[in-house]
């Protein structure tokens, strides 16, 4: 008999404020690996799962720096090594023209690296997550709201797990398969 790996636990609930009750308690209650599910932005939801950390600010930072160095580098290379003229007496390098194109590329760079590192740090593109295996699902868009416990957390356990979500108050319980 072939069993199917199990990605967590999934529990619906009627209300946000059930739900962030709900996610609060698994939070305290060890659980670290936890997602919840709403069909409409829930303020007090990021901190009742634990979600505190932020890393499209610093792939910003780095994409920006990349792009700002890049940028000077390319027109130093031109002007003073790949292609030197003495205009007017300057010296090759030249700073102060190489201000604009320095920051044009400096912003380039971050915004290019803000989109990508959001859709990588998102994990998307995503054509194909397992909680749709679950039928009910398909209201979490409409009017009902769901806490997953993934079987990837070290405090995992099937039996234990089902039973501490039970005790929450849930209107079901289901198995998401992955």
């Amino acid at each position: 008999m072939k069993t199917t790996p199990i990605y967590g636990i999934m529990a619906e609930f009627d209300s946000a404020t059930d739900l962030v009750a709900a996610a609060s308690k698994t939070h305290e209650a060890g659980y670290k690996k936890i997602d919840a599910y709403s069909p409409f932005p829930v303020e007090e939801l990021a901190e009742a799962i634990g979600f505190h950390k932020n890393g499209v600010p610093l792939v910003t930072l780095v994409g920006a720096l990349i792009g700002g160095l890049s940028g000077y580098l390319m027109q130093y290379w031109m002007a003073a090594i790949s292609y030197p003229i003495n205009v007017g007496g300057r010296p090759y390098n030249s700073w102060p023209a190489f201000i604009v194109i320095t920051f044009e590329m400096t912003i380039l760079f971050g915004g290019v690296a803000a989109v990508f590192g959001m859709l990588a740090l998102n994990g998307l593109p995503m054509p194909y997550h397992p909680v749709f295996n679950v039928p009910r699902f398909v209201m979490a868009s409409k009017d009902r709201f769901f806490l997953i416990v993934f079987s990837t957390d070290p405090k995992y356990d099937p039996s234990g797990t089902r039973a501490f979500l039970q005790s929450l108050g849930p209107r079901s319980l289901w198995e998401v398969p992955s």
